[in-house]
């Protein structure tokens, strides 16, 4: 029986740990996500008015 409680338990933290990860990964992936539209606007928007300074 208590090979079945760790088994478990152990089981219960893998997935504890793999959601947040998943959740946390799903996050930054938005939070890339957005950064790349702005990033490409300011670009655009650069090339248009033609201003290269950094």
């Amino acid at each position: 029986m208590n090979i079945l409680l760790i088994v478990i338990a152990v089981i219960a933290v893998v997935l504890l740990f793999t959601g947040g990860f998943v959740s946390s990964l799903n996050f930054l992936l938005w939070v890339g996500l957005i950064l790349l539209v702005l990033a490409v606007i300011v670009f655009i928007v650069r090339a248009i008015t033609g201003n290269r300074r950094v």
